[in-house]
């Protein structure tokens, strides 16, 4: 009879960098001191889950890896697709095949049935050089480990290189302290992927596919601090994740990136209650930056996509003017999208992701000195949606009745408002899970999504119009034709204000009709 495996809880920093960087890896001042003594092997692992991706789909791993002649079973839970720390169960056994003997006990016990038994299979493999770096001193140990190899389908095949920081002893915030100086000399990137989500991507062929935001699971006797920390981990994760589309050009990878750091500059507004020092004001000016270099692409990619494509071709009295007018826009937006990419591949990108991870887990918020923002914190976080709810609709729908009367300032301060509203109703969504608390989120985030639509479309025009008069000004003196063009084209814009309005108004008005699901 085997014994059950011991659950351990694997906490560790992954970076992914390119291979050619690696033999910077000894001039980090603190390694070089070290004078690191390395263990390497050459290890195989292979995957193990049904051909629909059962065990993927709840959250699980099926490892088998060959080092030598030993096999070394893993199973891990990935809890909120969080990497930074999981809970796993390892043993040696016997063979290549999965020992599901020793699945007893671990999170992978509940889901083993006869036809799951039957229907598990290999799926995928990866292949790497293992280098394995002790890192010590009086205060923590940490195995630094390299990874160079691929991951393989039997189909398609990807390289992959990284390092992980794992704690064998000591505070977390020493591994980021690690990945800090590392990243200070390499292009290393914190990797928010594990390899075995890497390898279904591959299989699915969605390797570097844009990333929605994935639902957000907060327990009901949950503390507000610890709330926090799971909503701001899911908008770092999306943001990340987001990397690869953005920087091969996908506009939907630009889009749900902004998505993502919305999300997060949200969140860390509605929880500004226990977000009150220095760190988060840092961690604050560097989103916005972001924000700022990805704005412009997507600006960009809605007016050319969805205002001027429309038009391109139908309108043969514009003249000359419109060919320049296309040629223009397509220039701003590849423009935009340069500047986007090249804020993504920069080093400031890079330990921007790096320190919010670092905040998030490690951050001053974490350990208040403050009696009251500590109890705060320490609020269940069902109490603190709800108030959050109350406040936030309250506002939303005082302004909006005065929505046609609004100034475009104002209507861009009702506009950001609502968004933050319809975050926080999906960050809290699964506290308020009753049948009836459901009909009535659902009709809730129906009518706000209306009225964020109509709001967006007014603030889309307004972009619009000041982004084509721009140009049209250019020519307004020596290229009348073109200076024509572009007053055409904002007078298009200009005619869909009445019906974004009355989008949003209608909206509104179903939106206070509509009973609090909290």
């Amino acid at each position: 009879m085997h014994a059950t495996p011991m659950p351990r809880r694997e906490v560790e920093v992954k970076l992914a960098l390119p291979p050619t960087s690696l033999p910077q890896l000894r001039k980090i001042p603190f390694l070089r001191k070290l004078k690191l003594r390395s263990r390497r092997a050459n290890e195989i692992s292979v995957y193990f889950d049904t051909d629909k991706h059962k065990l993927r789909k709840k959250g699980l791993m099926l490892r088998v890896r060959r080092v030598a002649d030993r096999h070394v079973q893993t199973i891990k839970a990935a809890g909120d697709s969080w990497p930074l720390e999981r809970d796993e169960w390892e043993a040696e056994i016997a063979g290549e095949e999965p020992d599901l003997s020793l699945a007893n006990g671990t999170a992978l016990e509940s889901l083993l049935t006869d036809k799951l038994r039957r229907q598990l299979k290999p799926l995928f493999e990866t292949r790497v050089r293992r280098t394995v770096y002790p890192v010590a001193n009086d205060t923590c140990a940490i195995a630094l480990t390299i990874d160079q190899g691929s991951i393989d389908t039997g189909r398609r095949s990807l390289p992959l290189c990284e390092i992980e920081l794992e704690l064998e002893r000591g505070n977390v915030s020493e591994l980021f302290e690690v990945a800090r100086a590392i990243t200070r000399t390499l292009p290393a990137q914190l990797a928010i992927k594990s390899k075995s989500e890497r390898g279904y991507e591959l299989i699915d062929g969605e390797q570097d596919a844009p990333a929605k935001a994935a639902p957000i699971c907060l327990p009901d006797g949950a503390r507000t601090r610890d709330a926090f920390k799971t909503i701001g981990r899911a908008c770092l994760r999306q943001v990340i994740c987001n990397e690869g589309a953005l920087i091969n050009g996908d506009p939907k990878g630009v889009h749900q990136m902004r998505v993502g750091l919305r999300r997060l500059r949200a969140a860390m507004s509605l929880f500004a209650a226990i977000l009150d020092d220095p760190q988060t004001a840092a961690i604050k000016a560097e989103l916005k930056w972001l924000a700022g270099e990805l704005g412009p692409a997507r600006e960009y990619d809605v007016l050319v996509n969805r205002v001027f494509a429309p038009i391109k071709g139908r309108n043969p009295h514009w003249g000359s003017g419109l060919p320049w007018l296309s040629h223009e826009l397509g220039k701003k937006r590849e423009a935009a999208f340069t500047r986007a990419r090249d804020a993504v591949q920069s080093a400031r990108f890079r330990a921007l992701t790096l320190e919010v991870a670092a905040w998030l887990e490690t951050g001053q918020w974490t350990t208040p000195q403050d009696d009251l923002i500590r109890d705060r914190g320490d609020l269940p976080i069902a109490v603190f949606a709800a108030e959050q709810l109350t406040r936030r609709y309250r506002r939303v729908r005082k302004k909006g009745k005065a929505l046609a009367k609004l100034d475009e300032r104002s209507r861009h301060k009702l506009r950001i408002r609502a968004k933050k509203l319809r975050y926080a109703v999906e960050f809290f969504a699964g506290l308020f899970a009753s049948k009836r608390a459901t009909r009535r989120r659902e009709q809730f985030l129906s009518a706000l999504e209306g009225l964020q639509d109509g709001l967006g479309d007014l603030n889309d025009i307004s972009v619009h119009e000041e982004r084509i008069a721009a140009m049209g000004i250019r020519w307004h003196r020596t290229n009348p034709k073109r200076a024509f063009a572009a007053g055409l084209l904002t007078g298009r814009e200009d005619a869909r204000i009445g019906a974004a309005m009355a989008t949003a108004t209608q909206a509104h008005a179903a939106l206070i009709k509509v009973k609090p699901f909290w």
